[in-house]
């Protein structure tokens, strides 16, 4: 089985991405054939300086390494470096219908955040098709926001197939785990950047306390019970805590007496202790750069390789060869 992720460098890596696709991956990683990339290219449809970008790529990379991608099991490659993703995006364009590209939700919520509406932005589900096909992924573990884009993926794989030969592209397989696929952020809607409330995988105590406090709750007294139902208190809890503390935590909110800052309080007590292992590991790696960049570097050559492999088959199919 070839399993394929990726992530976009848009900026500080959160608990929402770590648990939407980072955990699922780096657990895949002893179940088959695994290839992670860093979505560079995808990133630049809402990254436009290039500093910015270069240090992005470069933490996203040192993530992925602390949070347990092995070299020795998993290749990890940037997208830019495996030029052939962009000539089969484009065989897969040649397939594609427009209402198809229309339809996608994460356009039409970019541009409402005020996004410029540009090509690439729209022919983003096209890009990331052609991400996955590459490497004739048999599964993808995916956030439950790109459920719809997998869907994209597999319809284009047989467009592609049924014009030009049943085999010429895998089909793929999503995977999303169901009960954390979407994290709520501070405000209870899903954890993303663009809502600007999310809490950072890494980063200082006081700063990511100072966050987890953050967290939008009721005006409920501190001598009465508290709603547990839609509680996004308890839903970052359960992130983090083991089914005794959780039990109690339920408890207390039902039994009164307890404020909402001493469950907050909790939450990061929680959050704190269960990224100790991350955090340790990201700081040797942040003053190893050569080993990064030598990992990143040998990751490209491998997915490469199998990509070239994937594309001629495609060349050859349609015509080009």
């Amino acid at each position: 089985m070839r399993i394929l992720t990726g992530l976009q460098p848009s900026g500080k890596l959160h608990i929402g991405n770590y648990f939407g696709a980072m955990e699922p991956a780096v657990h895949l990683q002893d179940q088959g054939e695994a290839f992670y990339f860093i979505a560079d290219y995808h990133a630049m449809t809402t990254t436009g300086d290039a500093a910015t970008l270069r240090g992005n790529i470069q933490d996203l990379a040192i993530d992925f390494l602390a949070c347990g991608l092995d070299p020795e099991k998993a290749t990890i490659f940037r997208q830019s470096d495996i030029p052939e993703v962009n000539e089969l995006a484009w065989v897969l364009s040649t397939v594609c219908p427009m209402g198809l590209l229309e339809r996608c939700h994460s356009y039409k919520d970019k541009v409402a955040k005020g996004f410029a509406a540009n090509h690439a932005l729209f022919a983003y589900p096209a890009l990331m098709a052609a991400d996955i096909l590459l490497y004739d992924a048999d599964l993808v573990p995916v956030g439950k926001d790109q459920k719809q884009h997998l869907e994209v993926t597999r319809d284009l794989a047989g467009k592609i197939n049924d014009r030009y030969g049943e085999g010429t592209l895998v089909i793929p397989e999503a995977q999303i785990k169901e009960h954390t696929a979407v994290v709520p952020g501070l405000d209870g809607q899903k954890m993303s950047k663009s809502y600007n409330n999310t809490i950072p995988l890494t980063g200082g105590k006081k700063a990511i306390r100072k966050s987890i406090m953050r967290v939008v709750t009721d005006s409920t007294a501190v001598e009465d019970p508290k709603p547990t139902d839609g509680s996004t208190v308890i839903a970052l809890y359960k992130l983090f805590a083991d089914d005794e503390q959780m039990a109690q935590m339920i408890a207390d909110h039902e039994a009164g007496g307890f404020g909402y800052g001493d469950f907050k309080q909790r939450v990061f007590d929680a959050y704190w202790e269960y990224f100790a292992e991350v955090r340790s590991k990201r700081e040797e790696l942040e003053n190893n750069l050569d080993y990064v960049n030598g990992v990143i570097a040998q990751g490209a050559e491998k997915a490469r390789q199998e990509a070239s492999k994937v594309l001629d088959r495609v060349r050859h199919a349609v015509g080009l060869r």
